[in-house]
């Protein structure tokens, strides 16, 4: 179980966070975004997943930048969740923690099955990822088998798009682990999801705005120079 006393968020896999650790200018908080490729004028057809560093996701959810959200939801306790916070600032979508949390109850079959249970929020449409009963947490696998749901519905049905998701970390309901029962780097997180067929954007958690300064690459997959470092190239 992902407790309150687990290490700040990581980044990158394995050595990622040192090689892109940046010198602290000055005291306070920051964001320090670089390229992984100049622009082009012919621009790059493979598919990205675009990183909104420092852009606020409620805000941008009720400016009607996009039509559908991917996050949690679980059986029990909504009430700190994104999607509880969608729904006040949507009143006329007609849904409150609780009602969330029994509909969500609908869909927790006796299965081991990931599932995803779609709320109709008005201006927006949340897919919402429910665990398997009886698991304490969500998992990289969960994650990896929900979005390749995710990613074939969006592809059936357009109007879905544009689409963003959370990035699961940080959680509390809702916590997220890996196969050791940490949580994962947010790398890992974005290798679940592009593989699965995700290519809409992510948010970070707002405890990753806290983040010692380091290199913050804004699409996924990251620049091959970054695995030549932790192969010990360059």
């Amino acid at each position: 179980m992902v407790t309150e006393t687990q290490p700040s968020p990581r980044v990158y896999e394995g050595d990622g966070d040192r090689f892109m650790a940046r010198e602290a200018q000055g005291s306070g908080e920051g964001i320090v975004l670089v390229p992984d490729s100049m622009p082009s004028k012919t621009p790059d057809p493979k598919p990205h997943i675009r990183i909104l560093w420092g852009q606020h996701l409620l805000e941008d959810l009720m400016m009607g930048r996009y039509r559908s959200l991917v996050c949690a939801v679980n059986t029990v306790d909504n009430s700190h969740g994104i999607i509880s916070q969608i729904s006040k600032l949507l009143p006329t979508a007609g849904w409150e923690e609780r009602s969330l949390t029994a509909y969500a109850s609908q869909f927790d079959m006796h299965d081991a099955r990931v599932k995803i249970v779609k709320y109709d929020m008005d201006a927006v449409e949340v897919l919402a990822i429910l665990r398997p009963p009886n698991s304490p947490n969500l998992t990289l696998e969960n994650l990896s088998s929900a979005f390749r749901v995710i990613a074939d519905m969006t592809r059936r049905r357009t109007t879905r798009l544009p689409t963003a998701s959370v990035s699961f970390l940080s959680a509390r309901a809702n916590a997220l682990v890996d196969e050791t029962g940490r949580e994962p780097s947010f790398e890992a997180v974005l290798r679940a999801m592009y593989e699965a067929g995700y290519h809409g954007d992510v948010y970070p958690s707002p405890k990753m705005w806290r983040l010692p300064q380091m290199g913050l690459y804004t699409r996924y997959p990251f620049p091959e120079a970054l695995s030549k470092m932790r192969e010990g190239g360059y």
